[in-house]
């Protein structure tokens, strides 16, 4: 036991700090691929297929709808479906 104790004295983690490209200013507007984004997700269909169609890895897509998420201020993809009618109205 001592020695994994020690070993992990030695490890140094670096502080979690965002990075800046991942901080987002939830008074933004959307940008056009977030709002294809929800355009698409509006019809139900799975990160991958989002993806597919609009030609984005399905690591990206979910990039984009966390960043969604913080700009609107909401929990998950069933509430940007609910929303993504009146969403599109607010194109800027």
């Amino acid at each position: 036991m001592r020695h994994f104790a020690a070993a992990a004295k030695k490890l140094r983690h670096p502080p979690l700090v965002p990075k800046r490209a991942m901080l987002v200013n939830e008074n933004a507007p959307l940008t056009n691929r977030e709002h294809q984004i929800v355009q698409v997700l509006a019809e139900g269909i799975t990160n991958k297929e989002i993806g597919r169609r609009l030609g984005l890895t399905e690591g990206t897509v979910k990039v984009h709808l966390h960043r969604i998420y913080r700009k609107l201020g909401i929990a998950n993809r069933t509430v940007l479906a609910v929303l993504a009618p009146t969403i599109a109205l607010i194109r800027r």
